[in-house]
């Protein structure tokens, strides 16, 4: 950032009248990131060059003869450049544009992190294309999005990037467990993991025992229409309705099932549900 200022001084100079052009500049009208290439001049002897870009400025001195030698790690950032050459005070200026390298990096995005079994599109996943050199590449390029779900069985599809971009949406598996989410360009590789749980519980099944004189109500386990155990913490509603009116009393589930003790008093009719999902019923006689 130090040459600023002597570049805007050059800048003036340039468009101050009567002072005559120090040499022409021609330099390619477009080079690849990272590449030597050399500007051509016909000024000769001793000059002073600048090197304009996105996100440096460089300053050196040169010997011209015919043209002036640029070194790739100068211009490792796409855009707009600008070559200025000054010769005995005058300066004369050029521009010409830096395209990305071949693509060599991806990042992936992948939301949600955790997902329920069956769930359609439900998983989103987003690439963005780089070169080397960190440039995101904006020309269309095909990218190659994985999943594969603990079962083994990986399914691969083929978008094209937009504007450095491509995504795409996702089911997720029958079968519970982690599902890797990859993006593939070239040689790159990124992989996510979306934790996949048991959806809503199914065909709730409840049971009930007198164990030293208290009512135990507890459900057979709870597994969701796949056959996958829901997740400890999931709450289950006991429903009781005896001679002391309606109750309900909600318990999480642990290792798989669900337990409550309940009063009774007089004849009792036991539900259970979780969520909107209902189960059976039980009829229960209190002790005496």
């Amino acid at each position: 950032m130090r040459h600023y200022f002597p570049v805007l001084l050059c800048f003036a100079a340039c468009l101050l009248p009567g002072v005559s052009a120090a040499a022409d500049l021609r330099p390619p009208a477009q080079v690849t990131a990272g590449t030597d290439f050399s500007i051509a001049s016909d000024a000769n002897g001793e000059a002073t060059f600048y090197l304009v870009g996105p996100t440096n400025v460089s300053k050196r001195k040169v010997t011209l003869n015919g043209s002036i030698p640029v070194d790739g790690d100068e211009i490792e950032g796409a855009g707009r450049y600008t070559a200025i050459l000054c010769v005995s005070g005058n300066c004369n200026s050029a521009s010409f544009f830096v395209q990305p390298d071949a693509p060599s990096r991806v990042s992936l995005l992948v939301h949600p992190s955790r997902v329920r079994v069956n769930a359609p599109n439900a998983i989103s996943a987003a690439a963005f294309v780089f070169d080397k050199y960190r440039n995101m590449i904006l020309t269309p390029q095909n990218v190659q999005f994985s999943a594969t779900s603990r079962e083994g069985n990986p399914t691969t599809t083929t978008r094209s990037a937009e504007n450095g971009v491509a995504w795409i949406r996702l089911t997720s598996a029958s079968k519970e467990g982690p599902a890797k989410i990859g993006a593939t360009i070239a040689k790159a590789t990124e992989v996510r993991i979306v934790q996949q749980v048991a959806s809503e519980a199914c065909n709730l099944r409840i049971k009930a025992n007198w164990i030293s004189r208290q009512l135990w109500v507890e459900t057979d386990p709870i597994r969701d229409c796949s056959g996958n155990a829901v997740p400890d913490g999931t709450v289950i509603s006991f429903t009781k309705v005896d001679d002391s009116g309606k109750t309900t009393v909600d318990a999480p589930v642990k290792r798989g099932i669900a337990r409550v003790q309940m009063p009774v008093q007089g004849t009792a009719h036991i539900s259970v549900a979780s969520g909107v999902v209902t189960g059976n019923e039980i009829q229960m006689a209190g002790e005496r």
